[in-house]
């Protein structure tokens, strides 16, 4: 890297920290040509890539450019930048010179995510990249979790405190029992079949093995799922008036928000833990209670349903565009609608329902 006299103390704690795993190997790295501050598109200013073959063949990447590698510009002394850098472990061939090009753009797309949002990244966070991580492939893997990347702990930097967090790529049914029970108890499943945690887009649902289902189900059916919400691009509700009748209540979701309401509420709702569908405009809160109502508080819907409802919505709602009513619990109306996933330019790549 040639910045002139420019010092880069971040750039150079992230090295050192580094160097005892990767001492005298020179790491591929890919820089941006022009600076997301003079208007580049790219906000990471790096990403090096380390090859590894222990514990089995894998690149090593890791980002520069989420935390404050030249000066200190943030006001907080104590957190450089946003507080961490990413890093991947993706599997591949013994005999590979050159990683694969898409996990930079991925990587980079993550980036720009918390640049332009100013949302962060967590250990135990999860995202779904609406599609397969790898664009142009045919992976499972289309959802990704973080968690403290296993060999690098974070380090004090003389900008401030950086954490390691390395992405895990999963896939969507792995996704679901992440929400079901807790990130960090399911990730310590996961370890047992994942060296390092590592990301293969080749390879099937880990759920396909009986004795990973049987000690997630354990899990979530002891402790209760730890998501209380979770964002969702269609949602809206309406209270319809009835002539000589109470007012029947409306919502409207979308189809893929279905399996997880479905998949949720049972891991909610019987521990006494509410749980909450955010739109972009209102909330729907589901609580367990002795009766079957709702209330309105502004654009926050609250139902508070009996399980005899919870029962009826397994059995009654599906993934599937259509109107549906609950015997158990009259007045309400469940309005499923189709969705349809896009990719980062806005082209329809998927549609559910």
């Amino acid at each position: 890297m040639e910045l002139g006299d420019l010092q880069s103390p971040g750039w150079e704690a992230i090295d050192g920290a580094l160097a005892p795993r990767y001492a005298g190997q020179e790491p591929k790295h890919y820089g941006t040509l022009i600076s997301y501050e003079l208007g580049g598109p790219d906000p990471i200013r790096g990403i090096s890539a380390y090859k590894r073959l222990d514990p089995v063949p894998h690149w090593h990447f890791i980002t520069y450019g989420f935390s404050e590698l030249y000066e200190k510009q943030s006001e907080n002394k104590d957190v450089s930048g946003w507080g961490f850098e990413l890093t991947m472990r993706l599997k591949t061939h013994a005999a590979a010179e050159e990683p694969p090009g898409w996990t930079l753009s991925f990587l980079q797309n993550l980036a720009r995510y918390v640049f332009n949002t100013g949302n962060v990244f967590a250990n135990g966070d999860y995202l779904n990249a609406n599609g397969p991580i790898a664009s142009e492939s045919e992976t499972l893997i289309r959802s990704v979790v973080f968690t403290h990347d296993p060999e690098l702990p974070p380090i004090e930097t003389p900008n401030g405190h950086v954490e390691f967090l390395q992405v895990v790529g999963i896939t969507e049914d792995e996704e679901l029992v992440v929400k079901q029970w807790k990130t960090l108890k399911v990730l310590e499943v996961f370890k047992e079949h994942l060296p390092l945690l590592l990301t293969e887009l080749e390879r099937g649902s880990l759920l396909e093995k009986k004795e990973v289902r049987e000690k997630l189900a354990a899990g979530a059916a002891a402790e209760g799922s730890n998501t209380g919400y979770v964002f969702v691009d269609q949602l809206a509700w309406r209270e319809n008036k009835r002539l000589l009748r109470k007012p029947e209540m409306e919502i409207s979701l979308g189809a893929r928000q279905v399996k997880e309401i479905l998949g949720l509420l049972p891991y909610r709702l019987p521990f006494s833990k509410e749980f909450a569908l955010i739109g972009g405009e209102c909330k729907v809160v589901f609580a367990s209670g002795a009766n079957n109502k709702y209330s309105i508080d502004g654009n926050t819907l609250r139902l508070e349903i009996r399980t005899n409802v919870l029962d009826e919505l397994q059995s009654v709602l599906k993934q599937r565009e259509g109107i549906y009513g609950l015997r158990a619990f009259n007045g309400i109306v469940l309005h499923v609608k189709k969705t349809h996933i896009k990719d980062h330019s806005g082209t329809v790549v998927e549609t559910i329902g």
